[in-house]
C-alpha cells in the first residue's frame, strides 16, 4: 500500500500544477487514510461502482477532493489520465467532489454536513437486511468547530450505528491558521468518547495502524471515531506542517523540485487485502 500512497501523492502534487491550483495541504494529510480505506478496508468493485452492497465513503472535508480523485484513479475507478484534466473546462474533476465521478457518493464542501449524510447512509444499509455494508466519513479537525457535526454525532450514537465510522484528519490547521488558535476543541478523542462513540487514536500516516483501527471498528458495537494525527502537506518538505499549504498553485520549477524530493518506496506484490472484491 505504500506504493499506492506514493502515487496518490504524486497525482495530488501534479494536480496543483494546473491552472487553478488546489487544496494541497489537506489532501496530502489524508493520503494514507484513503489508501487504507480503499485498498484494505472497504468492500468495493471499481468495475461496478453502483454495486448495491458496496461500502460507502463520504468526504465531508470536500476541499480535499484531489486526494479522493487520486485514490479513485489508483484504485481503477477512473483512468489515471483523467487526473490531468483537474479543474479544466469540461472536466468532471472539480475543486470539490463531484458525483459525476465514479466512486463519489455525495457532492460535499460546505463543511459540517458529511456526518449527517453518513448517518443516513449507514441507517439505510442496516435496513437492507443481512450483513450491513459500512459507511466511512472523513472530517477535518477544523470542521469540528461546526455544531452540526456534534448534532450528527449524537444521532449516530442514538442509532447505535455499528457500521458507521467517522475518521478525523487531525492535521492541526485550517484555512486561517492553526486550529488551536482559531477555536481550540482539544481533546478530540475525549469529545467523541463523551458522545458515546468508541474511540481510537492513531498515527494517520501509519498504514498498518490505520488498517488495525478500521478492523477494530468492525468488531465494535456502536459507532467508532478514529482520530488520525496527521501532518498538513505531508511528503512535501518545504510546505509540510504549514498553514500556507492550504491552497497552492505550483509553477513548473516548484513542481520539479517537489517531485525530485518525493522518495518512491520499494514495491511489493499486492496482497489479497489490497485487491478488494473479486
Amino acid at each position: 500500500m505504500e506504493v499506492h500512497a506514493h502515487r496518490v501523492r504524486e497525482h495530488i502534487v501534479d494536480m496543483c500544477s494546473g491552472p487553478e491550483g488546489g487544496h494541497l495541504g489537506g489532501s496530502l494529510s489524508a493520503v494514507e487514510i484513503l489508501v487504507a480505506l480503499f485498498f484494505h478496508t472497504m468492500d468495493l468493485d471499481p468495475a461496478d461502482p453502483e454495486w448495491k452492497d458496496r461500502d460507502a465513503f463520504v468526504l465531508s472535508k470536500g476541499h480535499a477532493a484531489m486526494a479522493l480523485y487520486a485514490t479513485l484513479a489508483e484504485r481503477n475507478f477512473i483512468e489515471a489520465e483523467e487526473i490531468g484534466t483537474f479543474c479544466r473546462t469540461g472536466s468532471r474533476l472539480a475543486t470539490h467532489v463531484n458525483v459525476a465521478v465514479p466512486g463519489v457518493e455525495f457532492a460535499t464542501g460546505s463543511l459540517g454536513h458529511g456526518l449527517a449524510l453518513a448517518n443516513g447512509t449507514a441507517w439505510a444499509q442496516r435496513q437492507a437486511g443481512g450483513r450491513p455494508a459500512r459507511t466511512f466519513v472523513l472530517v477535518g479537525d477544523g470542521e469540528l468547530q461546526e455544531g452540526s457535526v456534534w448534532e450528527a454525532a449524537q444521532v449516530g450514537r442514538a442509532l447505535d450505528a455499528d457500521n458507521l465510522v467517522v475518521v478525523i484528519d487531525a492535521n492541526e490547521f485550517q484555512q486561517t491558521g492553526a486550529v488551536r488558535d482559531v477555536s481550540d476543541g482539544a481533546p478530540i478523542a475525549g469529545r467523541w468518547a463523551g458522545f458515546g462513540w468508541h474511540t481510537v487514536e492513531v498515527d494517520g500516516h501509519d498504514l498498518a495502524a490505520l488498517c488495525a483501527a478500521f478492523d477494530e471498528a468492525a468488531r465494535t458495537e456502536g459507532p467508532t471515531a478514529v482520530v488520525c494525527r496527521t501532518q498538513k502537506a505531508k511528503g512535501v518538505g518545504v510546505l509540510a506542517g504549514r498553514a500556507v499549504s492550504h491552497f497552492v498553485r505550483l509553477d513548473e520549477a516548484k513542481l520539479r523540485r517537489i517531485r525530485a524530493g518525493m522518495r518512491r518506496p520499494v514495491q511489493h506484490a499486492a496482497t489479497t487485502e489490497e485487491t478488494g472484491r473479486a
